[in-house]
């Protein structure tokens, strides 16, 4: 299991039960993280980050890829969830202002943004077997299908 924690800032692993942490991150330049995805591959952990950008661990040794933070979104405040798409090539979140952000993988770069929903879209997600279309919820009390 994943916890990131709101208090004391940190990210904790453990193994199904056992009740003891297999891995403690703690950094205290680490915003909170309310939202954390595994990439489709296993190799990648996507953090959502309340100082308004995708952090990225690499799973085997949890350690952070500096070289992967994907920003232009807003999201402080809102636990906005972040995905990856099914074949990990890029990254899907929503923000404060109802806007859904799809950035590339390999580039981090911002690959499209869209207006989703009026108010929060606090959810997106890929459709595994239709790659090319996407859901998303927002606080407007929808759920939207993209092509």
């Amino acid at each position: 299991g994943i916890n990131a924690e709101y208090g004391d800032k940190s990210i904790r692993v453990w193994d199904w039960d056992i009740p003891v942490d297999r891995k403690h991150i703690a950094d205290p330049g680490m915003h909170s993280i309310p939202s954390c995805t595994i990439s489709p591959t296993g190799k990648w952990l996507a953090c959502q980050s309340m100082d308004n950008k995708i952090t990225i661990f690499a799973t085997q040794k949890l350690r952070l890829n500096r070289k992967k933070v994907f920003k232009g979104h807003m999201v402080a405040g809102y636990a906005c969830q972040c995905n990856f798409s099914p074949d990990s090539a890029y990254l899907v979140s929503g923000d404060a202002d109802g806007r859904c952000f799809i950035w590339d993988w390999k580039t981090t770069k911002v690959y499209k943004r869209f207006k989703a929903h009026e108010g929060v879209c606090i959810g997106c997600v890929w459709l595994p077997h239709e790659t090319s279309k996407l859901l998303t919820c927002g606080w407007d009390g929808k759920i939207k299908l993209w092509d």
